[in-house]
């Protein structure tokens, strides 16, 4: 995996919105999801990791989520700032609360519902 941080859009890096910036419906099915992936170079586990983060954005928060994939060896300031201890890491940041999800993120029924997803679809 070639180094770079990956996002669903082109967009500088910015700051995290704050909690108050997301919608505030109470929904989860409205809000922004702010997602870090954390992974280790090129490994098989974090490219399933990257693929299947990728396609369930794409089918379950299409226009409404930020991913950040994040290479451990190329930037491992952001993962120790983190407290990232096993990689692949999946870190919902918003909305509200925060999860981490370990693994390469196959089970959709898992990362569904560590996303607040699991009752819709």
């Amino acid at each position: 995996m070639k180094t770079h941080t990956q996002k669903n859009r082109a967009a500088p890096r910015q700051k995290l919105p704050s909690a108050d910036k997301v919608e505030k419906s109470g929904a989860a099915a409205q809000a922004m999801y702010v997602l870090r992936l954390y992974v280790s170079g090129s490994t098989l586990k974090s490219g399933l990791a990257v693929e299947n983060i990728k396609r369930i954005c794409e089918h379950h928060l299409k226009d409404r989520y930020d991913l950040e994939v994040i290479d451990i060896y190329q930037q491992p300031h952001l993962a120790r700032d983190e407290q990232i201890v096993a990689v692949p890491t999946l870190v919902k940041r918003l909305p509200l609360p925060v999860r981490r999800l370990v693994g390469d993120l196959s089970n959709l029924k898992k990362v569904l519902a560590g996303l607040d997803l699991g009752a819709r679809k």
